[in-house]
């Protein structure tokens, strides 16, 4: 066996029967990730981490079968950063428990360090004798967790392999077992270098020991495994995690890879697709890898698929960044026999394409589909449970009756919102500029405040406050109330017409809603009615952006295509719209 080449395999695997197994990490998914310097993080270096609340389980050499259905965990998909010097390392201690899974004694962590208190450790340059790893233990400030700090400086140095399997040998030789988490940074260190049999060595030690791994062991396996010429076992490990847990976006998106990687497209669409039924969220990367790998393929089954990746695009309101849209438009153009070209541009105002003459879709909603949101709004978000946490009944009510008896409104505001768009100026004086902008044209506008606006203070002069009140209608709510609502009410019961005024995300609101559908609804409304405003450059003013009349997603008409993307990759914020666009011709 690779990994103790000291050590016989047989010796090794005896020793692993008689001593006592470790069950590490008990008490919650953040040790076992803060074990490894990497606190709720998904990446080191360049592959990513993933962990859940399930634990490592040891084998009971009387039992075989896997733990039962009920033992499944969820995954958190959340991408991380790398290496934090700030990061707080927890050490894993002395962790001794029998083979039964019932008999788990009580553990004891006898030191919580910050990491950084050892970044400097440097591990040695060679491989060493026992003799030389006790004196270097001897030595060290806190020699009980020296083999947890020594592998962490390996895996940050990039040690070469040898000198991390001569640690393992010594502490196998000297304890006659190796933790679980030990294991784990060795096989850090192994997939950091591409060593498949290393990995596969402690792959097959693990299964000899554990009925089920970690997920973050599951997710090293499996990206270990899946860049390499041996990536179908990357496959069997995806299979024995879903039996007990959902895989996780790391594991599907490296298998992905590798069946793209070796052309076969098939097998990665049909892990793309058990993957979003499955409620796991692709990342750009991924999407984004389909388009290279298919470029100049042929297949009317492999087109429609990713056809319908850029209609997952357009449903989730995805823009995707200027490399993920370069792949797209050299996918297209590589199609044999498409006559497919792709050119950048910006569509004005107007929402015709400047390259095709292209009308883009409307952002108004049918009045069909505008009763249906408000309805849903109404139902879900004012009168929902959500709104009462912030909000009285008997405020909300106050509200409605002043709404009703000055409807209709051509603009309502966030004016607290606004007012903190220049921190250097008084809000008053903000959330006046954006007053005086928006009445020029007489539009009819509804300003919602905070009662403390009223009293006079350094940032609310009272003065300036009657000044804004006899351009707008104001709404004083309490100070702690929550005020989207208000917002929402107040611009869909004006009309089709009417936009407001906020750098509010709304996402909140937009999840309280009860289906997809509406969910799409209040999207594309939201594109089309949602004013955005920014300081000035001279930081004397504020401008605004007009809510845009045509609808900024991916749409098509067969043979055309219009993309909407941005230079970087960001959070898709739905009022950051992009103003650059891909469209994409078929010359018949």
């Amino acid at each position: 066996m690779a990994l103790f080449s000291q050590t016989s395999q047989q010796g090794f695997q005896a020793l692993l029967w008689k001593c006592h197994m470790f069950w590490p990490f008990l008490r919650c998914r953040q040790l076992f990730a803060v074990s490894l310097g990497i606190p709720n993080r998904e990446k080191i270096n360049s592959f990513s981490f993933m962990t859940s609340s399930s634990t490592a389980l040891p084998v009971d050499p009387k039992e075989t079968d896997v733990l039962p259905t009920e033992k499944k965990s969820k995954i958190d998909c959340k991408e991380g950063e790398g290496w934090d010097g700030e990061t707080k390392e927890i050490p894993e201690g002395k962790f001794h428990f029998s083979s039964s899974v019932g008999a788990a004694k009580k553990w004891s962590m006898s030191h919580v360090l910050s990491r950084h208190k050892f970044s400097n450790v440097q591990p040695p340059e060679k491989p060493l004798q026992a003799e030389e790893w006790n004196k270097l233990r001897e030595n060290f400030q806190s020699p009980e967790i020296f083999e947890e700090v020594m592998l962490n400086s390996m895996i940050r140095c990039n040690s070469p392999i040898d000198v991390a399997k001569s640690l393992l040998t010594h502490l196998a030789k000297r304890n006659g077992d190796i933790a679980y988490s030990v294991l784990v940074k060795y096989l850090t260190l192994c997939v950091h270098q591409g060593q498949v049999s290393e990995i596969r060595d402690v792959y097959d030690i693990m299964k000899a020991r554990f009925k089920i791994l970690e997920s973050g062991a599951y997710s090293l396996l499996i990206r270990g495994l899946s860049n390499s010429n041996q990536w179908r076992m990357a496959l069997t490990v995806l299979e024995e995690v879903k039996k007990i847990m959902i895989p996780s976006r790391m594991c599907y998106e490296s298998c992905i890879k590798a069946a793209s990687h070796h052309q076969e497209m098939e097998l990665a669409f049909e892990l793309y697709n058990e993957m979003l039924a499955k409620g796991v969220i692709p990342t750009l990367d991924v999407l984004q890898s389909f388009f290279d790998f298919s470029r100049g393929m042929k297949g009317a089954e492999l087109q429609k698929e990713l056809f319908g990746i850029l209609l997952y695009l357009r449903e989730n309101q995805i823009y995707p960044h200027k490399t993920f849209m370069r792949s797209i438009k050299l996918w297209f153009e590589s199609l044999p026999g498409g006559n497919w070209r792709g050119h950048l541009t910006n569509v004005k105002d107007s929402g015709q394409c400047p390259v095709c003459k292209h009308q883009l879709e409307e952002s108004n909603l049918t009045e069909e589909e505008y009763n249906h949101l408000s309805e849903r709004i109404l139902k879900d978000v004012i009168h929902g449970t959500d709104t009462f946490r912030k909000t009285s009944p008997k405020e909300l009510e106050a509200f409605q009756t002043f709404v009703e008896n000055r409807l209709p409104f051509d603009i309502v505001i966030d004016g607290l919102n606004v007012s903190h768009i220049k921190s250097r100026r008084m809000q008053c004086e903000n959330l006046l500029d954006a007053v005086n902008c928006l009445a020029k044209e007489n539009a009819r506008l509804l300003v919602l405040g905070r009662k403390h606006m009223l009293m006079n203070s350094s940032n609310w002069k009272r003065e300036i406050v009657k000044e804004m009140q006899n351009k707008a209608d104001f709404f004083f709510a309490e100070n702690i109330s929550e005020d989207d609502a208000f917002l929402l009410y107040a611009t869909l019961r004006s009309g089709k017409h009417c936009r407001f005024v906020t750098r509010d995300f709304l996402r909140d609101h937009k999840a309280c809603l009860s289906d997809s559908l509406t969910r799409h609804l209040f999207r594309k409304w939201q594109r089309g009615h949602q004013i955005v405003f920014f300081p000035s450059a001279d930081g004397r003013s504020i401008k605004f952006l007009p809510a845009l009349r045509y609808d900024c997603v991916v749409q098509t008409t067969g043979d055309t295509w219009h993309i909407p993307y941005k230079d970087v990759f960001e959070e898709k914020y739905s009022y950051q719209i992009p103003r650059k666009w891909l469209c994409i011709q078929q010359k018949l």
